[in-house]
């Protein structure tokens, strides 16, 4: 059943624009400017900044350094097609009140699927203020269509590999020619060294290498990711 609730946001110029629920479109939602306005201070309890993002090619804010993670996992996840933070804010009448709720992120998949996600230190879920928002909010994305994902983390090994290969997100800051030719030729499972050994009178180690790690961070080669990648670490074709 559908919940009758109102999605407001602001659209790429900061004009705040307000819909029904039911109505809210998520392809302009993750078009806008942030719902919130963030400010730095000295001595504030989180970190926040600005992450440039491949996928969104452009900068996504972050409110928390956990936030900052899940936002790499979301740039560096090829079935995600577009991200937005703070996209909106969503309110209702439950209960007898009203209720509001800012989403830390809006992601579209490369089907066209929705998901909102919040993003909470484990420890706070089982605070009952917490929880009975997040319960709430829940509702509300399920009643619209959308996936809801409350997300606290993930394996230190696996979020480690991805900080790292995001230095080599930048596609102006590897060869061209070698994302290229290393993008059609290396077509079976084969290590990262094996395919530097190979290709060393074409691109030395220092263009090659950059190169394959990009071909990862975009999704044409897969790699396991919970052990520090290497030269031993295998390439295998995802795409």
């Amino acid at each position: 059943m559908t919940m009758t609730g109102l999605v407001s946001f602001k659209d790429g110029s900061g004009q705040v624009s307000t819909v029904e629920l039911a109505a809210a479109d998520a392809g302009r939602l993750v078009a806008g400017m942030p719902w919130r306005v963030f400010r730095w201070r000295r001595g504030q309890a989180h970190y926040s900044g600005w992450y440039w993002s491949s996928t969104a090619g452009g900068h996504v804010v972050y409110e928390s350094r956990l936030e900052l993670a899940r936002l790499l996992l979301a740039d560096f996840d090829p079935q995600v097609a577009a991200i937005a933070a703070q996209p909106f804010c969503v309110s209702a009448e439950a209960g007898g009140r009203k209720r509001r709720h800012v989403p830390d992120f809006l992601l579209i998949g490369a089907d066209g699927a929705v998901s909102v996600v919040n993003v909470k230190p484990a420890g706070q879920l089982a605070v009952p203020e917490v929880a009975d928002a997040l319960g709430w909010a829940a509702e509300v994305f399920a009643s619209r269509g959308w996936r809801h994902e409350i997300w606290s983390g993930t394996g230190a090994a696996v979020l480690a590999n991805v900080r790292f290969l995001a230095a080599y997100r930048f596609p102006g800051r590897v060869d061209a020619a070698a994302v290229d030719e290393l993008g059609r030729a290396v077509l079976g499972a084969v290590s990262i060294g094996e395919v530097e050994t190979r290709f060393a009178g074409r691109f030395p180690v220092q263009v090659c290498r950059p190169a394959l790690l990009h071909l990862v961070w975009r999704g044409t080669f897969r790699a396991a990711l919970d052990e520090p990648l290497s030269a031993a670490t295998v390439l295998e074709r995802a795409v």
